[in-house]
C-alpha cells in the first residue's frame, strides 16, 4: 500500500450495497463492500452472491468503493478444510482497479485450514503473497502486525538502519533483556 493510503484513518465496510453508495454521497472515506457465504443473498437488495460477483455488478459498484471484502472461503473454497483451487474473483476484481479485502482471519486452530499446519503467519503469506490480496481482516490485529514487522526489508539507509538498532535495543530492555 501507498505511505498515503496508510493515512487513511478508516475503512467503512458494509454487506449493504445501497448503504455503501449512499454513504458515499456523504464522505470520500475509502469503502469496502462485504461479501457473504456463497448461500448468503445481500441484505437490502436481496443479491444472490452471484450477482454481486459478476463483471457487471463489480464494474456498477466500484463507482463507489475502492474494493471488495468477501469471506476468505468464497475466494478459495476449501474441500474437507483443505484449500481448493482458488476462484478467479480476485483477478476479477483487480482488472477493474478494485482492491479485495477477504475477512476473517484468525489464530485459532479451528479457522485455519489444514494447510496451514496451525501457523496463522503461513496463512498470511498464502493470502497475501500467493493470492495476491491488497488487504485483510482479522480478529488478532497483534498476529498481522507481528507477520508485517517480520516480512518488511530491512531499511537501506544509515539513518532508518540506526532507527530499526534503537526500536530493538528498546524491545529488548522492555522486554528484560
Amino acid at each position: 500500500m501507498s505511505e498515503d493510503w496508510l493515512k487513511q484513518p478508516l475503512f467503512i465496510q458494509s454487506f449493504a450495497p445501497s448503504s455503501l453508495i449512499y454513504m458515499s454521497n456523504m464522505t470520500n472515506f475509502p469503502k469496502i463492500f462485504l461479501i457473504d457465504d456463497t448461500t448468503v443473498r445481500t441484505q437490502d437488495t436481496n443479491q444472490s452472491y452471484y450477482e454481486i460477483t459478476s463483471d457487471a455488478y463489480l464494474a456498477f459498484i466500484r463507482k463507489y468503493v475502492v474494493g471488495i471484502g468477501p469471506w476468505k472461503d468464497t475466494i478459495v473454497p476449501p474441500i474437507n478444510n483443505y484449500l481448493g483451487p482458488p476462484t478467479d474473483l480476485v483477478a476479477r476484481a483487480h482488472a477493474l482497479n478494485l482492491q479485495v479485502h477477504p475477512y476473517t482471519f484468525r489464530n485459532e486452530n479451528m479457522f485455519l485450514h489444514f494447510d496451514f499446519h496451525q501457523d496463522p503467519y503461513l496463512e498470511y503469506e498464502y493470502w497475501l503473497g500467493e493470492i495476491g490480496v491488497d488487504g485483510l481482516f482479522t480478529d488478532f490485529t497483534g498476529t498481522l502486525h507481528r507477520f508485517q514487522e517480520c516480512t518488511t526489508p530491512y531499511p537501506k539507509n544509515e539513518k532508518n538502519a540506526e532507527a530499526l538498532l534503537q526500536k530493538i535495543n528498546y524491545m529488548l530492555k522492555d522486554s528484560g533483556y
